[in-house]
C-alpha cells in the first residue's frame, strides 16, 4: 500500500502550537505565505515571516546554494520563537564569520537525505518499536517518536522539539516546521 495514499486525517495529525492538528495540504501557508511544491527549500523559506532567523543562518553559513539544490532533502525547520528561545547571544555569536562551522553545523543537523514524509517517518517509528533514529546530514543523529499524534524529536543533548506542521512540500524534497533548534553534541 502506498503510504502516501493513506488518509492524513487518520494516520498523520500533528500536534501544532495551539494545540490544534495540523495535515498536509496542497501549498499550506507557513508563516503567513503559501509554500509552494515547485519552488525549492530557500525559495519558500525567504517568503515565511516564521523564518526569518533560519534563513539568515542559511545565509550566513553559506548553504544557500546546497539547499537550493537537486536534493532531495528533508529539513526540520525551526522557527523564529525557537532560535529566542536559545541563551541569550546564541545566535548573534553563531552569526559571527569566525563560528561559520558551528552554525554549519546547527543547521545542518536539522537536515536529513531523502525526502520523508510523515507517513513514513510514522511507519519508521511505527515499525521500530516507537523509536526511530536517523543520520542527519551534519553526521550525528536524530531520534524520532511519538507522543500521541504528535512527532517529537529528540536531539543530541537531549533536547525535544515538535512537528508543528508536517509535509510541506518542496521541489528538491519536504520541510517539517519544528518548534525548537536541534543541537547536536558539542
Amino acid at each position: 500500500m502506498n503510504l502516501r495514499a493513506l488518509t492524513l486525517a487518520a494516520m498523520l495529525s500533528v500536534g501544532s502550537l495551539s494545540g490544534a492538528a495540523v495535515y498536509a495540504q496542497d501549498n499550506p501557508e507557513v508563516g503567513g505565505a503559501a509554500m509552494y511544491a515547485d519552488k525549492n527549500i530557500v525559495e519558500n523559506a525567504v517568503n515565511s515571516a516564521d523564518h526569518t532567523t533560519l534563513v539568515a543562518a542559511v545565509q550566513a553559513a553559506g548553504l544557500v546554494e546546497t539547499l537550493s539544490g537537486e536534493g532531495p532533502f528533508t529539513v526540520f525547520a525551526p522557527v523564529n520563537a525557537a532560535f529566542e528561545s536559545l541563551p541569550e547571544g546564541t545566535v548573534e555569536t553563531l552569526l559571527e564569520p569566525e563560528n561559520k562551522d558551528q552554525l554549519t553545523a546547527v543547521l545542518t543537523y536539522h537536515v536529513v537525505a531523502g525526502d520523508i514524509h510523515a507517513a513514513d517517518l510514522i511507519k519508521l517509528i511505527e515499525d521500530n518499536d516507537g523509536s526511530y533514529s536517523a543520520e542527519t546530514v551534519q553526521g550525528a543523529e536524530l531520534t524520532f517518536e511519538l507522543d500521541g499524534d504528535a512527532v517529537k524529536i529528540t536531539d543530541a543533548t537531549g533536547g525535544v522539539a515538535t512537528v508543528t506542521i508536517a509535509d510541506v512540500d518542496q521541489s528538491n524534497g519536504v520541510i517539517h516546521v519544528i518548534d525548537k533548534v536541534l543541537l547536536p553534541s558539542s
